[in-house]
C-alpha cells in the first residue's frame, strides 16, 4: 500500500498539537529540516523534542514558539556553539519557558532502546555522580539486586512520533539509510508512529535488492514524503554535503529576536515548500554541495 504523502499532508496528519518527536537522530547528518520547516508552518504548539545533539533545527522550532518540551543531550549550533533560540527560550523565556529534560547522549540512546525492545528501563552505571539525574526526574538511582552496587535507572521514551530522513525509500516505507545512523533504528522502533523523508522514491525491487539496510519494519511507515535536499543544511551521504556557510550565517543573524524572525521569514514562513526554498538557496549554492567524488560499496552476494 502506498503511503506516499505531501510534506504538508504528512505533517498535518501525524504530528498534532501536543505530540512528542523525535527528530535529528543521525547526530550531524540526516536531520529533517524540511519536515521542520513544515511544522513552523503549520504553527504547531506545545511539542516535545526528543533526540541526541539536537542541532539547529530544535533551535528554529523553539524560537517559532511550537516547543514546550525538550528531552535531549544538548540544544546549539554544532559549529557554532549556541542556539540563540534555546538560551532565550530557557533564561528568558522567549518566546515562552520550555520544560527541560537533561539525558546524556547515551541515557536518551538507552531510554529509546529500551522503548524500542518493550523494556519498562534499562539499567547502567554511566552519569552515576553527575548532576543529571538530580535535574531529571525520570532518572532513578537505585541498587542493584545482584550485588547492592548503584545503578540508574533509564526508563523507556517511546515518541508519538519519529520522523527520518534517508536516501531513499519505496512508497510502502520500506527505507535504506546508511553513513551515520546514529539512534535512529531504536528511534524508529520506539515510535508509535514513523514519517520517512527520503532524498530517492525507489521501487520496491529496489529495496528488495539490498534488504539489510532496511531501517525498520515499514508497518511502523504512516507517510513517506519524497522532498530531495530535505535535510540541508545537514549532509546526507551520497547525496550532498553539510552546508557549513549555512550554520555560520544561522548563527550570526539569529543573535536577537528580531534578526531571528527576520531569518525565519527568509528561509521558512514565507517559502512555502521545497521547491521553493531550494530555488532561494541557488543553483550555485547547491552545485558546491554535491558529491564530488562517488565511492560505491562493493556488491553483496545474496545468492542461494
Amino acid at each position: 500500500m502506498s503511503k506516499h504523502l505531501s510534506m504538508a499532508e504528512a505533517v498535518a496528519r501525524y504530528i498534532p498539537d501536543g505530540a512528542s518527536v523525535a527528530l535529528g537522530l543521525a547526530l550531524e547528518p540526516l536531520i529533517p529540516f524540511a519536515v521542520g520547516h513544515e511544522i513552523i508552518r503549520q504553527r504547531r504548539q506545545n511539542l516535545a523534542l526528543i533526540g541526541p545533539i539536537s542541532d539547529i533545527l530544535f533551535d528554529q522550532l523553539i524560537g517559532a514558539g511550537c516547543v514546550s518540551a525538550i528531552l535531549a543531550a544538548w540544544v546549539g549550533n554544532v559549529s557554532e556553539g549556541l542556539g540563540h533560540c534555546y538560551r532565550h527560550a530557557v533564561e528568558k523565556q522567549i518566546p515562552h519557558s520550555i520544560h527541560v529534560e537533561e539525558y546524556s547522549n547515551h541515557t536518551i540512546a538507552l531510554a529509546l532502546l529500551a522503548a524500542s525492545v518493550g523494556s519498562p528501563y534499562i539499567p547502567t552505571r554511566t552519569l552515576l555522580g553527575s548532576d543529571i539525574p538530580r535535574q531529571n526526574p525520570r532518572l532513578r538511582v537505585e541498587r542493584s539486586p545482584l550485588d547492592e552496587t548503584p545503578v540508574l535507572l533509564v526508563p523507556a521514551l517511546q515518541p508519538d512520533v519519529t520522523v527520518v530522513h534517508v536516501q531513499r525509500s519505496d512508497e510502502e516505507g520500506n527505507a535504506h539509510a546508511w553513513g551515520n545512523l546514529g539512534i535512529c533504528e531504536s528511534a524508529f522502533l520506539a515510535a508509535r508512529d514513523v514519517i520517512i523523508v527520503a532524498d530517492d522514491l525507489v521501487s520496491h525491487e529496489t529495496i528488495l535488492s539490498d534488504p539489510n539496510r532496511v531501517l525498520g519494519p515499514s508497518y511502523k511507515v504512516r507517510a513517506v514524503v519524497h522532498e530531495p535536499w530535505g535535510a540541508h543544511p545537514s549532509s546526507v551521504q551520497g547525496c550532498y554535503n553539510r552546508d557549513h556557510a549555512f550554520y555560520h550565517e544561522y548563527h550570526q543573524r539569529t543573535r536577537t529576536q528580531e534578526g531571528f524572525q527576520q531569518w525565519l521569514e527568509e528561509w521558512v514562513l514565507n517559502v512555502p515548500n521545497r521547491a521553493t526554498y531550494l530555488a532561494h538557496l541557488g543553483e550555485d549554492r547547491m552545485r558546491t554541495l554535491k558529491i564530488r567524488e562517488h565511492r560505491y560499496a562493493s556488491p553483496v552476494d545474496y545468492g542461494y
